[in-house]
C-alpha cells in the first residue's frame, strides 16, 4: 500500500478531523504511505484544487477542533449531478468521471467519512471496481451496522445542555418549554437527551404522537404542583396519520429540510392554555469541540479504517460492535436504516420514568 485518500462527505459531525488526523498517523507510522486529502467530498476529484497532501504536519493540533479541514458537501452525488446547460437544468451520471479521475491518482484505497448517502455512494463506486472503506459519521445515529457512529455523542452533550438551561427558566416563568432537535428519520438524540435532560415529553419520529395526549401530560403535571414542562421534539416526528414538516421541499437529487414541527407543537399547546416557548436548536448540535468519547472513537475508526484497507478489505465499514471496533460490509450496513427499538430498552426506560411519547 503505497498510496490511500480520505474524503468527508454529508453534513459536517465533531470528530472529522480527529478521524483524519488517525488516517494519516496510521498510514504514515505504520504503513509509510502516502496520504491525499480530497476537498468537499466527491467533487473534489474534479476540482483544480480539489487534492492535498496530508503529511504529519497537517494533522497537527486538528484533534479537538470541530468541523473538517477536507470541507465536505451533502450535495455531491457523482450518480445524480445537477448542471447547467444553455439555461436548462439537467440531472447526469458522472460516476464514470470520478473513477477515471481517481484511478490518475494511483490510489491502493479511498477511505470515505460520511453518513448513509456518502457511504451508499461509496459501496457503488466499489461496485465499479473502487477500493473503498467505510467510515461511519452521523450526529443522528442512524447509520446500520455499529451501534454508534461519532458526532452522535456530541450532539447529545449540546441537546442535554440546552435542556438544562431551559429548565431553569421553565420553572422560573412557569412555562412549556419546546426544544427541537435533529434527527432526521431517527429520534436517537431527542431521546437520549430528553431522558438525559429531564424532559416530560418526547416526540420521535418512530412513535406518531396525538396533540390532546401532549396538553394531558403537561395538565397533569400542573395538577400535581409542577408548574412548567420540558417537550423534547425531533425534527422528523409526526402527528398520528399526518406527515412530517418540512422547511423545504426535496427533488431526485436533494432531499427535503425537515423542520418546524416544534412551532406547531408549541402553537397547540399555547392554544390550550399554557403560555409555552419554543427553542430551535438547529445547527449548534453540529458544531465545536467533539466529545472525548467522539474523538476517541473517530480515532479507532480512522486507525482500523487503515488497517481495513491494508489488509484489502474493501467494501466494508469500519464499526462498534460490543465494545470492538470490526469490519462489516457496506451493503449489510445499509441494508436498514437505523430506528429507534419502540419496544427497546431506551423508550421503556423513558415510560418507566413517566415520560409521555405523545401516543398515550
Amino acid at each position: 500500500m503505497k498510496r490511500i485518500a480520505v474524503l468527508t462527505g454529508g453534513g459536517d459531525a465533531p470528530g472529522l478531523n480527529a478521524v483524519i488526523r488517525a488516517v494519516v498517523k496510521t498510514a504514515v507510522n505504520v504503513y509509510g504511505c502516502d496520504v491525499l486529502g480530497v476537498r468537499n467530498g466527491y467533487d473534489g476529484f474534479l476540482a483544480p484544487d480539489g487534492i492535498m497532501p496530508l503529511d504529519l504536519g497537517a494533522v497537527r493540533g486538528i484533534l479537538p477542533r470541530g468541523g473538517t479541514i477536507l470541507g465536505t458537501a451533502n450535495r455531491g452525488n457523482p450518480f445524480a449531478r445537477k448542471t447547467m446547460r444553455a439555461g436548462q437544468e439537467f440531472v447526469e451520471d458522472i460516476s464514470d468521471e470520478i473513477i477515471a479521475a481517481i484511478w490518475t491518482l494511483a490510489l491502493d484505497a479511498l477511505i470515505v467519512i460520511g453518513g448513509d448517502g456518502t457511504l451508499r455512494i461509496a459501496m457503488e463506486l466499489g461496485e465499479k471496481g473502487m477500493p473503498v472503506i467505510g467510515v461511519p459519521k452521523t450526529i443522528d445515529n442512524d447509520v446500520g451496522g455499529t451501534e454508534t457512529a461519532f458526532g452522535f455523542d456530541t450532539a447529545l452533550m449540546i441537546a442535554t445542555e440546552a435542556f438544562d438551561r431551559l429548565h431553569t427558566t421553565a420553572e422560573a416563568h412557569h412555562r412549556v418549554m419546546v426544544l427541537e432537535l435533529m434527527g432526521r428519520d431517527a429520534g436517537f438524540i431527542a431521546l437520549h437527551a430528553g431522558v438525559a435532560g429531564g424532559a416530560d415529553v418526547i416526540l420521535i419520529p418512530e412513535i406518531p404522537f396525538r396533540n390532546e395526549s401532549i396538553v394531558k401530560k403537561i395538565r397533569k403535571r400542573v395538577e400535581h404542583g409542577s408548574h412548567f414542562s420540558l417537550v423534547s421534539v425531533s425534527e422528523g416526528a409526526k402527528p398520528q396519520g399526518g406527515q412530517p414538516v418540512y422547511s423545504r421541499g426535496g427533488d431526485q437529487v436533494y432531499v427535503p429540510r425537515l423542520g418546524g414541527i416544534s412551532q406547531k407543537v408549541g402553537e397547540y399547546i399555547e392554544g390550550q392554555g399554557f403560555e409555552t416557548r419554543v427553542t430551535v436548536l438547529g445547527h449548534l448540535q453540529r458544531g465545536g469541540s467533539p466529545t472525548a468519547f467522539d474523538r476517541w472513537l473517530a480515532t479507532r475508526y480512522g486507525a482500523a479504517a487503515v488497517r481495513a484497507a491494508a489488509a484489502g478489505h474493501f467494501g466494508q465499514m469500519v464499526s462498534l460492535q460490543n465494545g470492538r471496533v470490526v469490519d462489516v460490509p457496506l451493503a449489510e450496513a445499509l441494508a436498514v436504516p437505523k430506528r429507534v427499538d419502540t419496544n427497546g430498552d431506551a423508550v421503556w426506560t423513558a415510560r418507566s420514568m413517566g415520560i409521555a411519547f405523545g401516543d398515550e
